[in-house]
């Protein structure tokens, strides 16, 4: 009997080390995404947002790697082995490139809507409470990011497109 409940324990840990490892590299290619955001976008005002974001993703990281070693696990140190590409940060340096603050906006919001969906399938996964929390904790900032990135991008969207507009006529 008490073999079979370590098994049992055993299991529910790999799962535990598992999510949280997932959300791991979540936030380490969000910190990597936002940290060449803000060195691709020219106002100023967007690199610090970017900034501070990346900064909340390193603190996220932090926090779910003491909880894997908790759990007794070895925690991710970098992000997804294909990273940017499974993470939604790939278009990241294309829009740098062409340095336009709209595209890398769009970029970064299609980025945080794959991290707010790996938050969301974190939390329905059968966790014990106090990682449950943390994720949930976590989770609400992730959305709260997001929405943020959105208006912003949805702002400078409306700007480009009122300064396209203001010069079709000439």
């Amino acid at each position: 009997m008490n073999n079979e409940y370590t098994n049992a324990n055993t299991i529910d840990n790999d799962n535990v080390i598992s999510t949280l490892n997932n959300l791991i590299e979540t936030c380490k290619d969000g910190q990597e995404g936002f940290k060449q955001s803000a060195e691709g976008v020219q106002n100023s005002e967007l690199k610090k947002v970017f900034y501070e974001y990346g900064q909340q993703r390193a603190q996220f990281t932090g926090e779910l790697q003491s909880l894997v070693r908790e759990f007794g696990g070895d925690p991710e140190t970098s992000g997804s082995t294909t990273g940017a590409l499974h993470r939604g940060w790939i278009n990241i340096k294309s829009a740098i490139t062409g340095q336009d603050d709209a595209a890398i906006l769009n970029e970064a919001e299609r980025g945080e809507d794959v991290a707010k969906n790996a938050y969301k399938s974190a939390l329905e996964e059968s966790l014990p409470a106090n990682v449950s929390q943390i994720i949930q904790q976590q989770y609400t900032q992730v959305q709260a990011a997001h929405d943020n990135i959105r208006a912003l991008r949805d702002s400078a969207n409306n700007i480009e497109n009122s300064a396209s507009q203001g010069y079709a006529g000439y």
